[in-house]
Formats: C-alpha cells, structure tokens, sequence
C-alpha cells in the first residue's frame, strides 16, 4: 500500500507540474525539480524519503547512458578522442584543481580539498542531456562538446570512487561502503584480483554483446511477443548494472559499453523503442528526488554560506567550461549553451558524497552543505538555461558554425526511412543507396534481416507501426518514409501512426491492389504504386514481341494497356466505399480490357514499319 501511495504522489507530481513548468516555457526539468521540492518533507510533506526513491530513479542515468551508447559505435568514439580525452580531461583536472585549492585556502586539509574539488568538478547528465535534447541541441556543436564532456565524467567516476578511501585523514580509519554504490564484492581482495575481476567484466560485456545478443535477440523476436522482447531489454540492463555494481563499477558506464556494442546491431531500434518509456519515467522520478531531497531547514539556517557556494560554483565552472570551449574554436553563441548546460553538481555527486562521508572522508556537516549546494545548483541550471536562451542567444542567432564534421557525433539524420526490406523494398533501397542517398530499413522479419545484412546492408529489427519505433529511427529529422511491406494492414497501421505522430513525411506506399491503391490515395498518400503492375506490364510486353509482334507494336500495346488502365483503375475510385459496387466495377473492367485486346488485334492498324527499331537491320 506504501509503495502504491508513494508511486501515485510521483506521478501526480509529474503529471501536474511539468505541463504547467513547460507551458510557461520553464521546461519538464525544472517542472520535476519544482515538484519535488513541493511534495518534499519541507513543505507539503507527501515523499518523506527521497534518498531511497532517489536511489532507485538513478537507474534512469544508467538507461540514459546505455541509449546514448547505442547511438555511437567504437570507431566513433576514436573519432570523438580529442573532445572526450582532451577537452573532458582538461575540463575535470582544471575544476578539481582550482576548487581543491579554495577549498585548502578556506583551511580544509589538502585530502578533503582535493576529494570536494573531485566531487564538485562532475556536472549532471541527466539535466545536461535531457535540457540539450528538448532544445534539439544535441546535434549542434556545442552538444558534441557537452556530450564528450560527460562521457569523460562518467567515465572518470570510476577512478575517483578509488582515490577517496585513499584521502581519508591518518588516524580516522575508513570502512568500505556498502549502499550499494562504492561497495562490492571483490572490496577485500587483493588489488590484482580486482584488477582481474573489472577486466573480466568488461570483457564479458564486449563478448556477450557481441556474440550472444544477437541470437538471443532473434530467438524472442521469432516468438513475435512484443513484450518479451520489452522484459529481455531491460534484463540486459539491469544484468549490466548489477554485474558493474558487483565488481565496484559504475553502472552507467557499464550500460554505456554495452550500448556501443549493440550499436550495430539490427536490434538497436527496437530497443531503443523499449528502454526509453522507462529511462524518461524514471528520470523523472530521479529530478523530483532531487528537489525532494533539498534540505531548505540547512538552507534556512545558513543561507548566506550556501548561496555563496552555489553561485561561486556555477561561475567557477562556468568560467572554466567557457575558456575551453574558445580554446576548442567553439563560435560565441554555442559557447554559452555549452557553458550553461554543464555548470552545475552531478548526480553522480550525491553517490560520491555519501561515499566520502561512509569512507570518513568528508566529515557530516560539510556533506550535508554540498549535498544541498548540488541540489540547488542543478535546480539553477534549467533558469540559467531559460535566461540564456532569452537575453543572450538572439545575440548570436544565424552566426553558429555548421559544426565539427571531422571529429563530430555521427547521430546521423538519414532524410529516408524504408519500412519493409522484401523483393519490393531492397530494389528501392538499393537504387537509392547506389545514389549515395543514406536510408534507415526497418524489417520485422528476424531471418530477412540476418540474409540481407550479411550483403553489407544496414537493417534494423523493429514494427515501424509503433510511434516510438519511428521516432528511434529518426522519424523526426526524416523527410521521406517508404512503406513496402506486403501486407495491407500493416500499411495502414504504419501510415496512421506516422500521418498522427510525424505529419511532416512524405510518404510513398506500396499497394496491395486497385482497391487499396485508391483507398491509400484517399488517405492523403500522394505517391501509391501497385506492386506488380509495371513489371507485368513489362513481361506482358516481352511475351508479345516473343509471338512475333514488332518491338515497336509490342510496345504500344503497353502503352494503350496502360493508358487504358489507368482510365479504368480511376473509374473504379470513383465507386469505393462498398463491396458490390467494387466488384461490379471491377468485373466491368476486366470487360473493357478484353474488348481493347480484342480490338487491338482485329484492327491490325497499317503503319510505316520500315523505322522501328527492330527493323533497321532489313533496311
């Protein structure tokens, strides 16, 4: 019942403050945030622990993490070495550095110093991310530089949960921490061993996603149980984070690595399509843990200190991420978004902070002080972002450089998007692709798609019927989405869902037969093509020329057929809508086609012959 209750609470916090926070142009981040701060033990007093619900939104991040990951693949990501090592590293040793030293200046031994400036220095991920993608920045060059930013953040977690027991001042001892999050299995073995242990990990995560995913995959996909393959999306994820959390890890990045190996593969939408209902509903359980968790009591009794803090945070790091950025050649405007979206305390943060404190690294009341300083930064960022895109960017609007295309996130925006990759779709396809034009198919067939990529395409598992499918494969940045798949209902489902949810495609459909052709048309698809017509046509024309028919005669006969045809294919539109009409007309049709047959060969009209092309040779 206490689950149920604090379940409810959630999600009508949720449901009711982010419209209103985006309606007012506030954005869902700081909806959430606000939210939490309401229902929080502060006020209305409706969420009494939020470190626990916190705990498990954080599993969020990790989905997160492993959808990004999914987008990318390892040739990329040496593409990406100088944004992530170069810019990432600087960005974290230069932040470390200098709040370690205020923090030694304020008198703090130079060990907690350097653990505030290590924990301080990681921004946050979900807010970054989730602010850059609903301002549809993430392609833009300053969402690059965000991106690697946090990727070498989240990477550098692991190596900072291991220097923090090593800070704890001689005499105070430490313990090892066992929350979950800085503990695990293998904290009592010798260092090699856990050496051994993290390289088996990881290698057993490249392995699996490499070898066993795929079969795995097709096996459910056979089954056609949608959501099977949901539960076996997230056993996957959670398998990671607990593995990652078994040999002292971080979860997220365990996810990360294993979405870069799925990159390739053909399941990579499809699970997109599953994790991320889950990943948005849970970091959103995250954000009002967050707000729920500001202590405004310590707030209330040192404001002065914790005002301080905040906002010497923010400009420190927003001073050091700007000075990078330029260093970077990042253009004025997109300096600001990138500075902005990275100037605040990670989530991360509030693990590294518990962690210290179980460690004795960090004593209980400077713990709590950053604890609340992180917080409030985090809920800054969203306004901070709000008056950036107000006041500043009209100052910069129209001079942003296209980008970084040498070294650049290739989340490529194929403008095509081919639902169904039989006999009909590859010839599309291929004609496309043998133009240079870049096409994401989508097929639900598990043994289609295992022949056809081994010929180098590239070929992904999925229903294109279902919304968030289409928005995994980028039906948003699409122009054009061509439906061949044989089946009509399945045509139909596919072009309501994306007339519905992505009215701006252009659609090409193909056609089970006249009927549907006409009833597509009636649906708003401008381009219909019957499957086999223009190919019967053509054989129709080859049998006639094999019976001895002049190829020029042959041809005609096409021609007037097909002419005819068309006369005949829109007299019967005329009659849609029910059943005997249809079939009535279409019993006229056939008659009509018999007697233009019939003429054709009785008229045996007299032409000059002597020009064809099939004659020059007796000239």
């Amino acid at each position: 019942m206490e689950l149920l209750l604090q379940g409810f609470i959630l999600l009508a916090a949720g449901v009711v403050a982010v419209p209103l926070a985006s309606r007012l142009g506030l954005g869902s981040v700081l909806g959430y945030l606000i939210a939490g701060a309401l229902i929080g033990p502060f006020f209305l007093k409706l969420l009494d622990d939020p470190e626990t619900i916190m705990h498990a939104a954080e599993f969020g991040v990790v989905m997160m993490l492993f959808l990004i990951g999914l987008e990318l693949q390892p040739r990329l990501l040496w593409r990406m070495r100088r944004q992530i090592v170069g810019l990432g590293g600087m960005q974290v040793l230069f932040t470390t550095v200098l709040i370690g030293n205020i923090a030694w200046l304020l008198g703090q031994h130079w060990k907690p110093a350097l653990a505030i400036g290590l924990i301080l220095s990681l921004s946050s991920t979900a807010i970054a991310l989730q602010i850059l993608a609903e301002k549809n920045l993430m392609k833009t060059e300053g969402g690059k530089l965000s991106f690697s930013v946090l990727l070498f953040q989240d990477i550098a977690v692991i190596p900072i949960i291991a220097i923090l027991p090593v800070l704890a001042l001689a005499g105070t001892g430490t313990q090892a921490a066992d929350d979950g999050h800085g503990g695990s299995l293998i904290t009592n073995l010798p260092g090699w061993q856990q050496a051994l242990f993290v390289i088996g990990a990881v290698g057993s995560i490249i392995l699996a996603g490499r070898f066993l995913t795929r079969p795995l995959f097709r096996f459910i996909a056979d089954s056609g149980l949608r959501e099977i393959f949901t539960a076996t999306a997230l056993l996957l994820v959670i398998g990671i984070a607990l593995l990652m959390q078994t040999v002292g890890l971080s979860p997220a990045l365990g996810a990360f690595v294993a979405g870069v190996v799925l990159a390739d593969s053909e399941y990579r939408h499809e699970l997109e399509a599953n994790i991320d209902p889950f990943k948005a509903l849970l970091l959103g359980f995250f954000f009002i843990s967050v707000g729920a968790s500001i202590d405004f009591g310590l707030l209330a009794a040192q404001p002065v200190l914790i005002g301080l803090l905040v906002a010497g945070l923010v400009l420190l790091k927003f001073a050091i991420l700007w000075i990078l950025a330029r260093t970077f050649g990042l253009h004025a405007g997109e300096r600001y978004w990138f500075s902005f979206a990275l100037a605040q305390g990670g989530e991360f943060g509030f693990v590294l902070l518990s962690f210290a404190l179980q460690n004795r690294v960090l004593p209980a009341d400077i713990v709590n002080i950053l604890t609340v300083s992180i917080a409030l930064s985090m809920v800054l960022t969203p306004i901070l972002i709000l008056l950036n895109e107000r006041l500043i960017q009209p100052h910069f609007q129209g001079s942003a450089d296209a980008g970084m295309p040498d070294e650049a996130i290739d989340l490529q925006d194929n403008p095509v998007i081919i639902a169904g990759f039989g006999r009909f779709g590859q010839i599309v396809g291929r004609m496309l692709i043998s133009k240079g034009v870049p096409v994401t198919v989508m097929d639900r067939s598990p043994a289609q798609i295992e022949q056809v990529r081994q010929f180098g395409f590239k070929v992904f598992y999925g229903d294109v019927s279902r919304e968030e499918l289409l928005h995994a494969a980028g039906a948003e940045k699409a122009r054009l989405l061509i439906i061949t798949v044989g089946n009509r209902d399945d045509v139909d489902r596919i072009i309501d869902t994306a007339q519905h949810h992505f009215p701006h495609l252009q659609i090409y459909a193909r056609a089970y037969d006249v009927l549907h052709y006409h009833q597509l048309l009636n649906r708003g698809v401008a381009h219909v093509e019957r499957e086999l017509f223009h190919s019967s046509l053509k054989m129709g024309e080859q049998c006639l020329q094999g019976l001895g028919m002049r190829a020029h005669q042959a041809r005609r006969a096409r021609i007037e057929f097909e002419r005819h045809d068309e006369k005949v294919t829109a007299k019967i539109g005329e009659h849609i809508g029910g059943d005997q009409p249809e079939i009535s007309t279409s019993t006229q049709a056939r008659a009509e086609v018999l007697e233009l047959l019939q003429a054709d060969l009785l008229e045996r009209r007299q032409h000059d012959d002597h020009h064809a092309w099939d004659a020059i040779g007796h000239e």
